[in-house]
């Protein structure tokens, strides 16, 4: 197993040297687009070899479970942008909007508000200053661009990236999302899920298929039955079930037996990127469709668990769906397991090849109600887990997720049992879903 996992790790790093060098190629054809045909070919080539021996030596360098150094890719990224600053400059495009657009789309996809906010402006900075030094502009509207504005275009775009990428790895030094295992046993990670979608949409049919392809027992919307098996299972220094209120306790040994209300709470900042995620992905997917407002969910909440019985155990899936239609809103998969004498809840959220997983350290709260955590864990278990699943082994490649935090605590007050769930995203709250559990008739 050894061999042949160090055969496709090579493998994979040549090829990966490869495509380095066609990037840096097309980014020197860029580059060197106005100028002779000789110096085109020496530029082309040079670009070629010189990223394609940036990324041999970054890799060399790259340790287990690593991700290559941050120099590489701000290379790679650079390389990337050329070709489209390029092409923008072609489209009629000066300095300046090739650079503030070069910024922007880089700042965009750190998706960190304040990561977008710098992008913009750093590519203005980059674009202006090769307004005001360099010779590269149009003699008037609609005439061919002079050579120096093609190559140019692609400079400041090149240039743009790179002096982002480098501002923010200084300034942002906490990384968001880092390199966890690569091509591992399942066992390795036991706070992933590692359940994941055999086909592009999960839906609330994913268990029944689960069960199919694991040759399982299935049983459909199971009578009586919890999320979590017992509490005990999750006791540790931090949480005594014995403290947790009756109701409470009730609500996860037995959550088939309460309907749920939703009721969002979104931050503005945060709805119309959501609003298009929701339209470009939660929606085909099946998954993770979160209600935007309180009139939606004024359609329902139909709450299940269906189960997949295995030897291993029972896969416990709990589908969250609009009571009218069965329209997805979570499709989870429970489980618990424990870690040197401290209980966990992974809850893994299936999707293409891949899974989403939030694994959730517990605490006692005051009045009997239960903490459920992705942060303050010592063993540094709890957290997000990004990770995709290889359809042949079933070896996981993982990434953590550090920029994603959520909490969760359910409690017993004035008005019966209830919850309240936040996310943050980068250390800001985006989202609170507030929870009214009742007992079904």
């Amino acid at each position: 197993m050894t061999t042949r996992r160090g055969a496709r790790r090579g493998s994979g790093r040549a090829d990966a040297v490869a495509f380095s060098a066609a990037l840096g190629a097309a980014a020197g054809a860029a580059l060197f687009a106005n100028t002779s045909r000789g110096a085109r070919v020496l530029g082309t080539s040079a670009s070629a070899a010189a990223l394609a021996a940036v990324d041999a030596l970054a890799r060399a360098r790259q340790e287990p479970n690593e991700i290559p150094a941050i120099w590489s890719r701000i290379a790679a990224s650079a390389a990337i942008a050329a070709p489209l600053g390029w092409a923008a400059d072609r489209a009629g495009a000066g300095p300046l909007v090739v650079g503030t657009g070069a910024g922007a789309v880089a700042g965009a996809l750190g998706l960190r508000p304040q990561k977008v906010a710098l992008g913009p402006a750093i590519g203005a900075a980059v674009g202006a200053g090769f307004t005001v030094a360099g010779p590269g502009r149009r003699r008037h509207r609609g005439s061919a661009p002079d050579r120096a504005a093609t190559a140019n275009a692609a400079l400041v775009a090149a240039a743009a990236v790179a002096t982002y990428r480098t501002v923010s790895a200084l300034v942002f030094r906490d990384a968001q999302v880092s390199l966890l295992a690569e091509r591992v046993p399942a066992s390795d990670l036991p706070f992933v899920v590692p359940l994941a979608s055999a086909t592009r949409y999960v839906g609330t049919g994913y268990v029944r298929e689960l069960a199919a392809a694991t040759g399982g027992t299935y049983a459909a919307d199971v009578a009586d039955i919890g999320i979590v098996a017992s509490l005990a299972d999750l006791a540790g220094p931090a949480f005594d079930p014995g403290l947790v209120d009756p109701l409470v306790r009730e609500f996860y040994e037995h959550t088939t037996r309460f309907c749920l209300d939703i009721v969002p709470w979104w931050r503005p900042w945060v709805r119309p990127g959501y609003l298009l995620y929701r339209s470009l992905v939660a929606r085909p997917l099946g998954q993770a469709n979160v209600p935007t407002n309180q009139r939606e969910t004024q359609r329902g909440v139909r709450s299940r668990i269906d189960t997949v019985t295995t030897d291993a155990g029972v896969v416990r899936g709990w589908i969250r769906s609009y009571a009218d239609d069965d329209e997805p809103i979570y499709v989870g998969i429970y489980t618990t397991y424990r870690h040197e004498g401290r209980g966990y809840v992974s809850v893994g959220f299936p999707a293409p090849q891949s899974n989403f997983t939030a694994t959730l350290t517990p605490s006692n709260t005051p009045g009997g109600g239960l903490r459920l955590a992705s942060r303050g864990d010592p063993y540094g278990h709890a957290g997000h887990y990004l990770t995709y699943v290889d359809p042949a082994t079933g070896e996981l490649t993982a990434l953590a997720v550090h920029g994603f935090a959520e909490e969760l605590e359910v409690f017993v007050d004035d008005e019966g049992l209830g919850a309240r769930h936040a996310f943050r995203v980068f250390d800001l709250p985006f989202l609170v879903l507030h929870y009214r559990m009742t007992r079904k008739p």
